[in-house]
């Protein structure tokens, strides 16, 4: 694996400096972001209920269960016409869906807490974690326009820090052998 990653240090390469670049363009564009990313949705949502369509023809055709395929489908198609129609929806969906998230994963920690509080030590790193997570739903349901900007925030620092990371890795493969033009190391014995 290692000399295949070595050969290919150029599409490491490329990838962390796209990572990079689409981590700078979240925190200086916050929207765009944010539309680019429901666009995105809407366009994989619009190809996966075509081809669930398809897949129902093709399970019509070897007389096999064709239905499910066909909402599926449906459905897909539907939600992408309502991205492409008025982003925002998507864009606000996300975001409420991401609140609603944050707030029920952390009552579930604190009941996970309270439940294991008897078996295991430092549950109140649970608890810790859970009240976190109920704080940061009420927050961003709270002050929704801090909150699109903080998620926003989190990808693009995300995005920096792995583009980073592959652009260290891919210096390092580089130098490691088998790319063009250096030399491949013996293997390790």
């Amino acid at each position: 694996m290692v000399h295949v990653l070595a050969r290919n240090w150029w599409a490491l390469l490329i990838r962390g400096i796209a990572a990079v670049i689409f981590g700078i363009l979240a925190f200086v564009w916050p929207g765009a972001t944010w539309f680019a990313i429901a666009i995105l949705f809407g366009a994989y949502a619009f190809v996966d209920g075509v081809f669930a369509i398809v897949a129902a023809v093709r399970a019509a055709q070897s007389h096999e269960r064709w239905w499910p395929f066909v909402i599926e489908g449906i459905v897909g198609l539907v939600i992408a016409g309502i991205t492409f129609y008025d982003v925002t929806i998507t864009i606000a969906a996300l975001y409420f869906t991401i609140a609603a998230w944050a707030f029920l994963t952390g009552i579930l920690e604190l009941v996970a807490a309270v439940q294991l509080r008897k078996e295991i030590r430092n549950e109140l790193l649970l608890i810790i974690g859970g009240i976190a997570s109920i704080l940061f739903g009420v927050l961003m349901l709270w002050h929704p326009g801090a909150g699109f900007l903080v998620i926003i925030w989190l990808i693009g620092a995300y995005a920096v820090i792995f583009g980073i990371t592959m652009i260290a890795l891919a210096m390092r493969l580089r130098g490691h052998g088998g790319g063009p033009g250096v030399p491949a190391s013996a293997p390790a014995t």
